[in-house]
């Protein structure tokens, strides 16, 4: 170190800390000409939504993602970001990025611009990719509204209805407001910024993740900020500091080679969905709790982080309301607790016939589609063992696809059990620089502490990028938690639109300690 350089780092330092300790009130400032810029601007913000929801995104499309692509970078290098779309094997990988001050911290932004696939015919509006506003009547039920509306007075809970209104355009474009404001009042961020935008987190990343050895420094950062996920239900800005990884298997138990006609062969022929709901019974309590042995083995947590889970406003009787049902299964204590227990689950479950083509018959087989959450304490591959073992400890000879006729002879009860690549968990605790920094941050911009969940019940395909480029990570979910995500009639509450906008203001304006 030279001799000029240690005074140097000594004055920029104190600059920081004294910018840190003054910014409460700056911010309380900043909060309120946010308030008024975004009453003016809400109008555009509204139409620039619209017309990036109009672009329709599933995958499967790769011209329409191209099309995405292009109206992203236009987006962003007229905000003055340095844009690449990045080819891979499949779709590609957008990254923009904004250079502030080398010496300051780099937080990476996630985002993704696909969408999951759509049935118009299940969706009330013309199409889903043709976007509607909308508000709720005396009855519930949602009626049309003209887009001339948004150029008076808003309702907050007034709905733009659209594939990926919330899932994942509505970040982006909180986002790209968020630095609208800053652009237009003479700011910048606190921080260098830089954005991966994902076109293909609907179906596991793939694109992205093969270009992580590639793009490594390119990638590389300080902070990782995941823009995904539904915000807690009360709609108060909220932090998610890790979600639940998946696996999963499909096991198929097997009866007579063909189905059988039940009057000649009922009573004779093993009837497949008796032994898989024999089976599957084995697998759980009545109150829902799995009986593999070792399943829950390592989850414990200490009497701080139980308080910090029972801190979430979660409303059981409203929950149970809105599932419908009238006792929940007792895994956990309340419902942040039971996030962060492994889950098995049963997805779909097939077997012969219903309806019109109800048929006489003791089916061939039957078909459990079997899906396991993890959490960090619980390996995929050691939770797909044991739940291998629990079947094989029912009696069950296992194969990975149709028995032989020889297997069907030698062995009473057969199933096939074909397993998935695990998707790992990941948690930042909540103690951490960036979770400091994050909670800091929306507590002075909306005066009070954010929402702060521990694990969310759901799993992004990127904790690999989160493990490869060793950075932590944290969720801020935005958008309203009844947002029909990745179902018919997807949609986005303004007020979520211009609470995400705040949210991304204060972090982007927040310096990192």
């Amino acid at each position: 170190m030279n001799s000029n350089e240690f005074p140097m780092r000594v004055l920029r330092y104190t600059a920081l800390f004294c910018s840190f300790f003054f910014f409460g009130s700056e911010l309380i400032a900043q909060s309120a000409k946010a308030d008024r810029w975004i009453a003016k601007k809400l109008p555009e913000i509204i139409t620039e939504h619209r017309a990036l929801v109009s672009l329709p995104n599933v995958p499967s499309r790769p011209e329409d993602m191209d099309r995405n692509a292009e109206w992203l970078r236009d987006a962003f290098e007229k905000r003055g970001f340095k844009f690449d779309i990045l080819a891979t094997e499949t779709i590609p990988v957008l990254f923009a990025e904004s250079a502030v001050d080398a010496d300051l911290p780099t937080v990476l932004f996630y985002f993704h611009y696909d969408g999951q696939p759509v049935d118009p015919t299940a969706w009330d509006q013309d199409s889903p990719f043709v976007p509607v506003l909308k508000h709720q009547d005396e009855a519930g039920k949602w009626q049309m509204l003209e887009w001339e509306k948004t150029t008076g007075t808003i309702d907050p809970d007034w709905r733009i209805f659209g594939r990926s209104a919330a899932d994942d355009k509505g970040p982006i474009m909180m986002f790209l407001s968020a630095v609208d404001f800053l652009r237009e009042t003479g700011g910048k961020p606190a921080f260098n910024v830089k954005v991966i935008m994902d076109g293909e987190e609907e179906s596991g990343s793939s694109g992205l993740l093969s270009t992580l050895e590639q793009h490594r420094e390119r990638y590389a950062a300080d902070h990782l900020i995941i823009m995904d996920g539904p915000a807690h239900p009360s709609n108060r800005p909220t932090l998610t500091f890790g979600c639940r990884g998946i696996t999963g298997a499909t096991l198929t138990v097997y009866g007579p080679r063909l189905a059988q006609h039940s009057g000649h062969f009922g009573n004779y022929a093993p009837n497949p969905v008796f032994r898989m709901a024999q089976l599957l019974a084995t697998m759980k309590d009545e109150a829902g709790r799995v009986l593999i042995d070792g399943f829950y083995e390592g989850v414990e947590w200490d009497a701080e982080t139980a308080a910090i889970m029972a801190a979430v406003p979660d409303d059981a009787r409203e929950i149970n309301d809105r599932l419908g049902v009238a006792v929940p299964e007792a895994v956990g204590r309340n419902y942040q607790e039971s996030l962060q227990y492994p889950s098995l689950n049963i997805r779909g479950l097939t077997s012969g016939w219903t309806g019109e083509q109800t048929r006489t018959i003791v089916p061939d087989r039957a078909v459990a589609e079997i899906g396991i959450r993890l959490v960090v304490e619980t390996d995929g591959e050691r939770q797909l063992k044991l739940l291998r073992r629990h079947i094989e400890a029912q009696g069950y000879y296992l194969t990975d696809r149709d028995p032989t006729d020889d297997e069907r002879q030698e062995h009473p009860k057969i199933a096939a059990f074909v397993s998935r690549k695990p998707v790992r968990a990941f948690r930042t605790e909540l103690d951490s620089p960036t979770g400091k920094w994050l909670r800091q941050a929306l507590e002075d911009a909306f005066g009070q502490a954010p929402v702060n969940i521990r694990t969310m019940g759901g799993t992004v395909p990127v904790t690999p990028m989160i493990e490869g480029l060793g950075v932590p990570a944290v969720i801020v979910p935005m958008v309203n938690m009844d947002n029909n995500q990745h179902s018919p009639n997807e949609n986005l509450r303004l007020g979520n639109l211009v609470t995400g906008i705040k949210t991304c203001l204060a972090i982007l304006s927040t310096p990192i300690p």
